[in-house]
Protein backbone atom coordinates (compact mmCIF):
# COMPACT_ATOMS: atom_id res chain seq x y z
CA UNK A 1 0.00 0.00 0.00
CA UNK A 2 2.49 3.10 -1.48
CA UNK A 3 5.16 1.29 0.24
CA UNK A 4 3.95 2.29 3.80
CA UNK A 5 4.91 -0.61 6.75
CA UNK A 6 2.66 -1.41 9.36
CA UNK A 7 4.84 1.23 12.09
CA UNK A 8 4.84 4.31 9.60
CA UNK A 9 0.68 4.01 9.40
CA UNK A 10 0.43 3.76 12.54
CA UNK A 11 2.36 6.88 13.38
CA UNK A 12 0.45 8.82 10.29
CA UNK A 13 -2.94 8.06 11.84
CA UNK A 14 -1.64 9.10 15.44
CA UNK A 15 -0.07 12.54 13.65
CA UNK A 16 -3.54 12.81 11.53
CA UNK A 17 -5.36 12.52 15.13
CA UNK A 18 -3.17 15.04 17.17
CA UNK A 19 -3.50 17.27 14.07
CA UNK A 20 -7.21 17.14 13.51
CA UNK A 21 -8.07 16.95 16.86
CA UNK A 22 -10.52 14.50 18.59
CA UNK A 23 -13.35 17.32 18.44
CA UNK A 24 -12.96 17.09 14.47
CA UNK A 25 -12.07 13.83 13.76
CA UNK A 26 -15.57 11.72 13.40
CA UNK A 27 -16.59 14.29 11.05
CA UNK A 28 -13.12 13.55 9.09
CA UNK A 29 -13.78 9.87 9.23
CA UNK A 30 -16.89 10.05 8.02
CA UNK A 31 -16.05 11.67 5.03
CA UNK A 32 -13.23 9.57 4.61
CA UNK A 33 -15.99 7.11 4.70
CA UNK A 34 -18.70 8.71 2.28
CA UNK A 35 -15.48 8.77 -0.04
CA UNK A 36 -14.62 5.12 0.17
CA UNK A 37 -18.61 4.46 -0.78
CA UNK A 38 -18.45 6.89 -3.58
CA UNK A 39 -15.44 5.36 -5.29
CA UNK A 40 -16.83 1.68 -4.73
CA UNK A 41 -20.54 3.24 -6.74
CA UNK A 42 -18.01 4.87 -9.57
CA UNK A 43 -16.46 1.43 -9.79
CA UNK A 44 -19.63 -0.98 -10.15
CA UNK A 45 -21.13 1.83 -12.68
CA UNK A 46 -18.26 1.97 -14.92
CA UNK A 47 -18.35 -2.09 -14.89
CA UNK A 48 -22.10 -2.43 -15.33
CA UNK A 49 -21.22 0.81 -18.25
CA UNK A 50 -18.85 -1.36 -19.88
CA UNK A 51 -21.40 -4.81 -19.42
CA UNK A 52 -23.63 -2.67 -21.22
CA UNK A 53 -21.68 -1.17 -24.17
CA UNK A 54 -19.34 -3.64 -25.10
CA UNK A 55 -21.53 -6.94 -23.81
CA UNK A 56 -19.30 -8.71 -22.05
CA UNK A 57 -18.67 -9.17 -18.42
CA UNK A 58 -14.67 -8.42 -17.23
CA UNK A 59 -14.93 -10.95 -14.68
CA UNK A 60 -14.96 -13.28 -18.17
CA UNK A 61 -12.15 -11.99 -20.19
CA UNK A 62 -8.84 -13.66 -20.45
CA UNK A 63 -6.38 -11.19 -19.16
CA UNK A 64 -3.59 -13.57 -20.34
CA UNK A 65 -3.94 -13.02 -23.52
CA UNK A 66 -3.60 -9.50 -23.79
CA UNK A 67 -0.49 -10.14 -21.36
CA UNK A 68 2.52 -7.50 -22.92
CA UNK A 69 5.06 -9.99 -21.24
CA UNK A 70 4.00 -13.25 -23.44
CA UNK A 71 5.09 -11.55 -26.16
CA UNK A 72 9.35 -11.68 -25.85
CA UNK A 73 10.82 -10.64 -29.13
CA UNK A 74 13.19 -13.24 -29.15
CA UNK A 75 10.97 -16.27 -28.85
CA UNK A 76 9.30 -14.85 -31.21
CA UNK A 77 11.97 -14.60 -33.75
CA UNK A 78 13.03 -17.96 -32.85
CA UNK A 79 9.74 -19.51 -33.84
CA UNK A 80 10.03 -17.38 -37.15
CA UNK A 81 13.71 -18.99 -38.12
CA UNK A 82 12.51 -22.47 -36.78
CA UNK A 83 9.74 -22.57 -38.71
CA UNK A 84 9.34 -24.82 -41.80
CA UNK A 85 7.55 -22.60 -44.52
CA UNK A 86 8.76 -24.23 -47.64
CA UNK A 87 5.82 -24.35 -50.49
CA UNK A 88 5.78 -27.19 -52.91
CA UNK A 89 6.91 -26.05 -56.89
CA UNK A 90 3.55 -26.17 -59.12
CA UNK A 91 3.66 -28.91 -61.99
CA UNK A 92 3.86 -26.26 -64.65
CA UNK A 93 7.23 -24.34 -63.36
CA UNK A 94 10.44 -24.49 -64.90
CA UNK A 95 12.88 -27.44 -64.25
CA UNK A 96 15.30 -25.08 -62.92
CA UNK A 97 13.07 -23.64 -60.24
CA UNK A 98 11.90 -27.40 -58.79
CA UNK A 99 15.12 -28.59 -59.05
CA UNK A 100 16.47 -25.03 -56.96
CA UNK A 101 13.53 -25.55 -54.36
CA UNK A 102 14.62 -29.59 -54.16
CA UNK A 103 18.35 -29.05 -53.62
CA UNK A 104 19.62 -28.00 -50.64
CA UNK A 105 22.27 -25.32 -50.36
CA UNK A 106 25.25 -27.40 -50.19
CA UNK A 107 28.27 -25.43 -47.57
CA UNK A 108 31.43 -24.72 -49.75
CA UNK A 109 34.26 -26.41 -48.72
CA UNK A 110 36.90 -25.35 -46.60
CA UNK A 111 40.59 -25.21 -46.97
CA UNK A 112 42.73 -26.13 -43.55
CA UNK A 113 46.41 -24.53 -44.83
CA UNK A 114 48.69 -26.43 -42.02
CA UNK A 115 52.14 -24.97 -41.36
CA UNK A 116 54.98 -27.39 -41.86
CA UNK A 117 56.80 -28.56 -38.62
CA UNK A 118 58.63 -25.46 -37.01
CA UNK A 119 57.54 -22.83 -39.42
CA UNK A 120 56.84 -19.59 -37.60
CA UNK A 121 52.96 -18.27 -37.78
CA UNK A 122 52.67 -15.05 -39.93
CA UNK A 123 52.63 -11.99 -38.21
CA UNK A 124 51.55 -8.73 -39.87
CA UNK A 125 53.23 -5.54 -37.88
CA UNK A 126 50.68 -3.39 -39.17
CA UNK A 127 48.11 -4.93 -37.25
CA UNK A 128 46.79 -3.98 -34.31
Amino acid sequence: MLGINGPEFILLLIIGVLVIGPSRLPEYTQKLANLVKEVRRMASGAREQIKEEVGIDIDEVDWKKYDPRQYDPRRIIKDALLEDDTKPVSAGAPVAAAAAVDAKPKAPARVIERLAEGEAAPFDSEAT
